[in-house]
């Protein structure tokens, strides 16, 4: 779908990519944003796939669970580390890839102990 939206998001610096209600778009090799309406899957999810959308639901549940100052540590770590992240997106990276010495490393850098998760 070519709309003249798509030269309005680029001048104002956005480069949108992925799904936004029942659109999809990205950005092609010729440096220009492609829309369209999202085809729903035409098979249901394999194993891997759900094993991985479980992954991401109990990373955001145990996020959610921990107490609001705790986020803030996260949060705070990152800012202090010059990180261009989100405490969320730190808090998933380690509980997807487990690499506790990145993380212990962040913690040097910005001077705070980050609370894991206890479930």
């Amino acid at each position: 779908m070519k709309t003249g939206t798509n030269k309005m998001l680029t001048l104002i610096g956005l480069k949108v990519q992925g799904d936004l209600g029942p659109i999809t778009c990205y950005t092609s090799k010729h440096n220009r944003v492609v829309w369209y309406l999202k085809a729903p899957p035409l098979e249901p999810p394999t194993w891997l796939q759900k094993n991985v959308m479980n992954t991401f639901r109990y990373v955001a549940d145990a996020w959610n669970a921990m107490i609001q100052s705790d986020r803030d540590l996260w949060n705070d770590a990152v800012r202090l580390a010059h990180l261009r992240i989100t405490g969320y997106n730190l808090f998933t990276y380690l509980h997807v890839t487990g690499d506790e010495e990145a993380i212990r490393t962040i913690e040097r850098q910005s001077g705070i102990t980050l609370p894991r998760a206890t479930a």
